[in-house]
């Protein structure tokens, strides 16, 4: 098992499939974009399949989820994605995506073996998105959400970052929208992962003031029938259910206590946490020549070192020298 040294499991494995990206959303990157890895230090397919393997059959990884940048841009995904289902035991395989492109992909990943998507989409105004992501790919997303759905990658679910003074007013529409769909809507604290090492927590919509903001206009209540567990979201009622909404306060509300997750970034770096400002190197070891025993090895020692929270609150906090869109979400 990863197992860190506060008794924590991890069974929930993100990957990383390239930092490239398609939109220059404000809170991940700048409009000008970033020096992308070199195509020679990423992960080929194959090595990313050989340590998926490794992390399913030998360490305990139950879920795969693959991100990015944005994991549609890899040639290889759909193929990625059936060997990755194919394992046994079959871990439950997802995706993370900003949606562009997933009208064309989403019926051949469900083919392949795909579980569910994570969409990301922050605004329901076209003019809103362009100044956001500066590009005009509002109508993909929606798109893509819609193609998701109809090829049964359910449940659905929207992933929304409120900005102050910039999308916050779209709180309660984001879930009208979602809810007459059967999306399942998860909204996100703003994040110290930014490129640009701009993030001012004053400026970030917390978890309190989502629901309140949401409570002007629909009635929320704990979902006390189920357990949370290990996921982030904190999940309430609807207007007495069935159907429910997500807020993850990943900063005001860690979850650490109860983290269950290790990253695998695009060039075999293992994270054991979000905002850790040190990696393990798998790739080196695995290109000269390193067993199957060697590298499950090397991932529980990374897991082992894991810190017990993220230290967000800490004046000597730092936040990581990898943006977002290096690590994997």
């Amino acid at each position: 098992m990863l197992k860190d040294s506060f008794g924590r499991v991890a069974t929930d494995l993100r990957v990383s499939l390239t930092d490239k990206c398609n939109l220059r959303c404000t809170y991940c990157m700048p409009p000008e974009g970033l020096d992308w890895l070199p195509n020679a230090q990423l992960l080929t397919a194959d090595e990313i399949v050989r340590l998926v393997t490794i992390g399913v059959e030998r360490l305990g990884i139950t879920e795969v989820r693959y991100t990015g940048g944005e994991p549609l841009l890899r040639r290889e995904l759909v193929d990625i994605v059936a060997r990755t289902a194919a394992l046994r035991p079959k871990p439950q395989v997802s995706l993370t995506t900003n949606g562009i492109g997933l009208a064309k992909l989403a019926g051949a990943l469900a083919e392949a073996g795909l579980d569910r998507v994570n969409v990301s989409l922050d605004t329901l105004d076209r003019e809103t998105f362009k100044r956001l992501a500066h590009r005009d790919r509002f109508e993909d997303v929606v798109a893509g959400l819609e193609a998701a759905d109809r090829a049964g990658l359910r449940p659905v679910k929207v992933n929304a970052v409120l900005m102050r003074g910039i999308n916050d007013h779209e709180a309660v529409p984001l879930l009208r929208f979602c809810l007459e769909r059967g999306y399942e809507l998860r909204f996100i604290e703003q994040m110290p992962l930014d490129a640009q090492h701009g993030w001012n927590r004053a400026d970030m919509v917390t978890a309190d003031e989502i629901l309140t903001l949401l409570q002007t206009e629909v009635d929320l209540c704990a979902d006390d029938l189920e357990e949370r567990g290990s996921a982030p979201a904190e999940r309430f009622l609807v207007d007495g259910g069935p159907a429910r909404v997500g807020v993850i306060g990943s900063v005001t509300r860690p979850f650490c206590g109860a983290c269950d997750r290790v990253r695998l970034t695009a060039d075999g770096q293992i994270r054991n946490c979000l905002f850790a400002r040190e990696e393990s190197d798998l790739k080196a070891a695995l290109r000269a020549g390193a067993g199957d025993e060697e590298l499950a090895e090397r991932w529980i020692a990374a897991v082992r070192g894991k810190r017990a929270g993220h230290g967000i609150d800490d004046p000597s906090f730092l936040q990581p020298s990898r943006p977002m869109s290096a690590i994997g979400g």
